[in-house]
């Protein structure tokens, strides 16, 4: 597909995030390649996955478009989502269709600007960039440096927003708003209904990872709420002096 028909493929549908922690037995690319097939199966428009060998293994699974990325932590930097052009030149050889960066205003690795990042994804790997920004300064700056897709990732995720709880609806609404750019919405997004209301609000397309995929944050979630519940009512009945009586 050309450049834009792989944008317009995206437009008013769920972009499923298959991701799993490093240390998670999910983080396997058969693993990987399966949910991502399962969502497509589904009706997802889109993949967003991590490291090469998992976009390696969803791209021989599926057709849809995939935005790949590559999270790599460099000592004395906080932007993560592929920080240099050298991990964009992997995510690019393994399949990937739309390469997803970290376009902050943070300060980068070898003094590669976002400006610089994108030019050379377009004219030396011709791929299409999807900025992930947390603020409208960055939505700018990506912007008139020619991102493809801005989406609004990292809402929450950095230190000028981290008092912001995702989803950035604000932000989305703002950055529909000020571009033409399609605007992804990103980050947060616990349920259907929060999805449509990020479409009603403008989002060219919306991204669900954790919702979704996130079998150990959901797990671990739940699992949290039932011990404290159960903490709780211990608590109550050691106070009242109430015994549990089992069955003989």
């Amino acid at each position: 597909m050309s450049g834009i028909s792989i944008i317009q493929a995206l437009q008013g549908g769920l972009i499923v995030s298959c991701q799993a922690p490093a240390e998670s037995p999910m983080h396997q690319p058969e693993v990987i390649a399966a949910m991502a097939a399962a969502a497509a199966n589904q009706g997802a428009v889109g993949i967003r996955l991590d490291t090469p060998a998992h976009v390696k293994a969803v791209r021989q699974k599926i057709s849809l478009p995939i935005i790949g990325l590559w999270k790599q932590q460099i000592p004395g930097f906080e932007v993560y989502i592929t920080p240099q052009f050298s991990h964009a030149v992997a995510i690019a050889q393994a399949g990937a269709d739309i390469i997803a960066i970290d376009a902050t205003v943070r300060s980068r690795p070898n003094q590669e600007t976002v400006a610089t990042l994108i030019e050379r994804i377009h004219t030396e790997l011709g791929k299409l960039v999807m900025a992930d920004v947390d603020t409208l300064a960055a939505a700018i700056a990506a912007a008139d440096a020619g991102a493809d897709l801005i989406g609004t990732t990292l809402y929450g995720y950095t230190a000028e927003t981290q008092h912001l709880r995702p989803p950035g609806f604000d932000l989305l609404a703002e950055l529909v708003k000020n571009f033409e750019v399609p605007i992804i919405c990103e980050g947060g997004i616990a349920s259907p209904q929060m999805a449509k209301q990020a479409l009603d609000l403008g989002a060219y397309a919306v991204v669900v990872g954790t919702a979704i995929t996130g079998i150990d944050l959901q797990v671990k979630a739940y699992a949290t709420a039932l011990s404290n519940q159960h903490s709780a009512a211990s608590g109550v009945e050691r106070s009242q002096g109430h015994q549990i009586h089992l069955p003989q």
